[in-house]
C-alpha cells in the first residue's frame, strides 16, 4: 500500500534539498579560498530556510488533515441527528443515543406540522376552486351556518356567552371585563339589528313602488327611478355589514386584552371548535334519510 502519512511527502522534498546542498558544497570547494566563507554563510542560510519550509509544509498538511476529520466527524453528525428526527431520539454532544422527551416532541412537532400543512394546502385548494367556480356568496357557508349568521357573521355577544363556560376559571377583574364587552357588544348589535329592519322596510316599499305595468314610458321612468333608489339603498346594507365586521373584530380584540395568552388561545380553539360542530350539524342534515 501507498504510504501517505506526512513524512512520505516531506522526505521526499528533503532528499531533493540534500541533493541541492551536495550540488552547492561541491560548488564550494572547487571554489577559492575567499569565496568559501561566503558560501558557508549562504549554505547555512539556505538550511535554515530548508528547515522552516520543512516545518511549514508539515504544519500545513497536519492542518489539512484536522479539516478533513472535522469534516468527516461533521457529515457522521448530521447523518446521526437525520436518523434521531425520524426515530424521536435525541443525540447527546457525546455521541451516545438516548430516549429523550425533547426528541419526541419534535417528532410529533414534525408530524402535526405535515397533518396541519395537508389541511391548509387542502382548504386553499377549495377556496381556489369555488373562486374559479364563481359561486355566489351564500354558497360559503352551509345551510346550518347560515341559520346562525346576522349581518355576514355572527354576534358577538353570543360568542361571549358561550366562551365564559369555556374559559374558566376567570378572575373577578376578567369576568366583569367580559360581562361589560357582552353589554356594549349587545346594544351595538340592537343597534345594528334595527338599522337594517328599517332600511329591509324601506327597500321593500321602494320595490313594491315599482310593480305595475310598464309599457308607457311615464311607468318605465318610475321603474327605473325606484331602481335607483333601491341600488342607493343597497350601498346603506353593505355599510351596516362593514359595521357588523368591525364590532366582531373589535370585540375579538378586546378579548384578547382581558384574557391571558392561553386563555386566548383556549377561547381561538373554542370558536373553531363551535364552528366545525355547525358545519358538521349541516352535513348531519343534509345526510339525513328521507322518505
Amino acid at each position: 500500500m501507498e504510504d501517505t502519512s506526512p513524512r512520505t511527502d516531506t522526505s521526499t522534498d528533503a532528499d531533493t534539498e540534500d541533493k541541492m546542498l551536495r550540488d552547492q558544497l561541491q560548488g564550494i570547494g572547487a571554489s577559492d579560498g575567499s569565496d568559501k566563507s561566503r558560501d558557508q554563510k549562504t549554505l547555512r542560510r539556505l538550511a535554515q530556510n530548508r528547515e522552516a519550509a520543512r516545518k511549514s509544509r508539515l504544519r500545513k498538511k497536519a492542518y489539512v488533515q484536522q479539516l478533513e476529520s472535522s469534516r468527516m466527524k461533521l457529515t457522521q453528525l448530521e447523518q446521526e441527528l437525520q436518523r434521531a428526527r425520524q426515530q424521536g431520539i435525541f443525540i447527546s454532544s457525546s455521541g451516545e443515543q438516548s430516549q429523550s422527551n425533547g426528541g419526541n416532541s419534535a417528532l410529533a412537532f414534525d408530524v402535526e406540522y405535515a397533518r396541519w400543512l395537508e389541511e391548509h394546502n387542502k382548504r386553499i385548494n377549495e377556496l381556489r376552486g369555488a373562486v374559479n367556480s364563481h359561486a355566489g356568496d351564500g354558497m360559503w357557508k352551509t345551510p346550518a351556518e347560515r341559520c346562525f349568521l346576522w349581518l355576514g357573521g355572527f354576534r358577538s355577544s353570543e360568542l361571549l356567552k358561550l366562551l365564559i363556560n369555556q374559559l374558566e376559571p376567570l378572575t373577578e377583574h376578567q369576568l366583569l371585563a367580559i360581562n361589560n364587552l357582552q353589554q356594549s357588544s349587545q346594544q351595538a348589535e340592537d343597534a345594528l339589528s334595527q338599522g337594517m329592519e328599517a332600511l329591509q322596510l324601506s327597500l321593500a316599499e321602494t320595490l313594491a313602488g315599482s310593480l305595475g305595468p310598464t309599457g308607457s314610458s311615464g311607468n318605465v321612468a318610475n321603474y327605473m327611478g325606484q331602481m335607483a333608489m333601491a341600488m342607493g339603498k343597497l350601498g346603506t346594507l353593505e355599510g351596516f355589514i362593514r359595521q357588523a365586521d368591525n364590532l366582531r373584530q373589535q370585540t375579538l380584540q378586546q378579548m384578547h386584552r382581558i384574557l391571558t395568552t392561553r386563555q386566548s388561545a383556549r377561547a381561538l380553539l373554542a370558536i373553531s371548535d363551535y364552528f366545525s360542530r355547525l358545519r358538521a350539524l349541516s352535513s348531519l342534515w343534509l345526510a339525513r334519510p328521507r322518505e
